[in-house]
């Protein structure tokens, strides 16, 4: 096979070239992340029941629910929280590789089945059923130096001029607002006054009702109309009720006499907030609760995280939502601000680029190794063309399996160095054997290749049969591993072409018979090898001849290594420094806010005075 291909060396280099053209495309598209996805992919089902305690969720809504998803096509397993807030929330976690958005849709109907079976204010706020990503890729924050953008605020922004313009983005997954509160009208009841009015909270919710709405009025002078109508005219109603006045002229009852009972007349006078001191009229515009909340070194501010679907680039990503928010800054009011404390690229990106920092420190040492040994430019340049070859042509396999630019794939690029050389430089020390013997130097590529051809094709096989079993392997720790050991064969299967197609027909035109007086360098080189080769012989020959020696030894490190691998310390992966760190406070039981509140303000203190803390961002409220 090898003579056709050298006695056409054009044709073997078009092979080669394609093989590279494939791989730059390749990489160009392959999504970049930190390790490759393991994490099983997750459905979350939300609902909420205004009023409710937990054990009131757990038996109204969880339980329908969950009876009908339980068992759903896929799934692995599933957990859910059931708060006093009223909220519910179902996790579906299924198997690794199932399409997420048939997943999505498989628990959607099952949770239809179960619709009907849930309370009328639970259907009327809405049962969501979305994938969930866990992948964050960065933690923005919106904070302002205006005293009247409180956090409240600060959350209704991002809602609606930020939330809406970051989930256009292309591969993002999801983006969540934590310590999100929705603007709603407060009203605060006096019982004595209800009472003494022979009025209910009810009475009152039904009133809100009934005059709160939008209302479709119809039009004047629209068809069939009497002869002669010259217009016709849309009539615009007063809709949904805006400012606090307006509530508070809502009409709740109207007794004998004409007399008429309004919201005003029903609520307490003031509100005092004992944490804050503020007050709060009868009747005024708030936050839809005030359980959650987050700060940013200490100030009030909204926090938004962004995940990213799987298999996005998560570079670029971090780069497009960098460009979005700086877009989005120019509209933001006087003395808002935005911040990103919380970013994952940025230990992704300096990661990849110590990888490629030792991609090309590897290489030049391969290189270096090669030129000592071989002492010759010429010989040099074969197995140095097969580097980029196989490394640049793995890309393309990566692409085809599905694979990304990680840590584990780079990291098998760069052992796969020292392998994709050596049968090139096999084709080259057999080549120049007999090119020294006296024959020419296609003939001499020919004769050499009728002697390796089966050895190179048996010692790739023998490579092949180390790496690919890692294909079959299960759960999470064969996903892991999966792309590195493939990785790393489809490098040697290249390589193995190249050195069946590309190397001998580079032998064929470059290599000259060895004639010229070796430099300096190289002739002590070669000196000092052959000393240290022949020491080394000696001391294996002395070895062999005393057994009762060497294999007590060799016993005694068997013995060392195992013990060595019982006292080590395991883990799933190596921990290293990332530049974050997450703290949790837990609280007593039935802890309330603003105990929670007085711990992080300490905390806050804390963190303000230790030396080497850039940024911090608390959240409270999702115990």
């Amino acid at each position: 096979m090898s003579r056709f291909f050298i006695h056409r060396p054009i044709f073997s280099t078009v092979i080669s070239i394609v093989i590279v053209i494939c791989g730059i495309v390749s990489q160009t598209s392959l999504p970049i992340s930190k390790f490759p996805e393991i994490t099983p992919p997750t459905v979350q089902v939300t609902a909420f029941y205004p009023g409710a305690n937990a054990q009131v969720v757990a038996e109204t809504v969880a339980a329908p629910i969950e009876q009908e998803v339980n068992g759903v096509e896929g799934m692995i397993y599933m957990s859910s929280v059931s708060a006093d807030d009223g909220s519910y929330t179902l996790t579906v976690t299924f198997e690794i590789g199932i399409d997420i958005d048939m997943a999505t849709v498989l628990v959607q109907n099952r949770v239809a089945i179960a619709d009907p079976k849930l309370p009328e204010d639970v259907r009327r706020q809405g049962v969501t059923t979305k994938k969930q990503s866990t992948q964050i890729v960065q933690m923005i924050t919106l904070t302002s130096e205006d005293p009247s953008h409180d956090a409240i605020f600060l959350s209704n922004y991002a809602t609606i001029y930020v939330k809406d313009e970051l989930s256009r983005i292309k591969g993002i997954g999801a983006v969540t607002s934590f310590g999100a509160a929705d603007y709603r009208m407060r009203i605060w009841l006096d019982p004595n006054k209800l009472k003494s009015r022979s009025l209910t909270t009810e009475d009152i919710l039904n009133a809100i009702r009934e005059q709160n709405v939008q209302v479709a009025a119809g039009r004047i002078g629209e068809e069939p109309a009497s002869a002669g109508t010259a217009f016709q005219l849309v009539i615009n109603t007063q809709g949904r009720l805006k400012a606090d006045e307006q509530f508070s002229d809502i009409i709740v009852k109207t007794a004998e006499g004409g007399r008429i009972t309004r919201v005003r007349d029903v609520v307490v006078e003031e509100v005092v907030d004992n944490e804050t001191g503020e007050v709060h009229k009868g009747v005024e515009r708030g936050g839809k609760d005030y359980n959650r909340g987050s700060s940013f070194n200490g100030s009030p501010c909204s926090t938004i995280f962004v995940y990213q679907l799987p298999g996005a680039n998560a570079l670029e990503l971090a780069d497009q939502i960098k460009a979005k928010m700086e877009q989005l800054k120019e509209r933001f009011p006087q003395g808002l601000k935005y911040d990103i404390p919380f970013d994952t690229t940025l230990f992704v990106r300096a990661s990849v680029a110590e990888v490629y920092e030792t991609l090309i420190i590897a290489v030049a040492l391969v290189v270096l190794v090669i030129f000592v040994f071989l002492q010759d430019w010429r010989a040099t340049i074969v197995p140095c063309a097969a580097i980029p070859v196989s490394l640049i042509g793995t890309f393309a396999f990566m692409a085809g399996l599905g694979f990304s630019i990680n840590m584990l794939t780079l990291f098998g690029i760069v052992l796969a160095i020292g392998i994709v050389v050596d049968d090139a430089i096999v084709v080259v020390e057999n080549t120049m054997t007999h090119l020294n013997r006296g024959l020419q130097p296609k003939e001499a590529a020919v004769a050499a290749m009728n002697e390796i051809t089966g050895p190179v094709i048996a010692t790739t096989l023998v490579l092949l049969a180390v790496f690919v079993p890692t294909a079959v392997m299960g759960g999470i720790s064969g996903q892991l591993f999966r792309q590195f050991a493939l990785t790393i064969s489809a490098a040697v299967l290249i390589s193995t072409v190249n050195a069946l197609t590309l190397s001998p027909a580079l032998c064929g035109l470059l290599l000259r018979p060895s004639t010229e007086k070796k430099f300096f360098f190289f002739r002590w080189f070669n000196k000092t090898f052959d000393a240290t080769t022949g020491t080394y012989k000696s001391v294996i020959g002395g070895m062999v001849r005393r057994v009762a020696i060497v294999m007590p030894v060799f016993a005694g490190l068997v013995v060392f290594t195992g013990w060595s691998f019982t006292t080590l310390p395991k883990g799933f992966l190596p921990i290293e420094d990332q530049g974050y760190c997450f703290v949790n406070l837990q609280l007593p039981d039935a802890a309330s806010r603003q105990r929670t509140n007085q711990v992080l303000e300490e905390l806050d203190e804390i963190l303000e005075n230790t030396p080497g803390v850039k940024d911090w961002v608390s959240i409270s409220g999702y115990s």
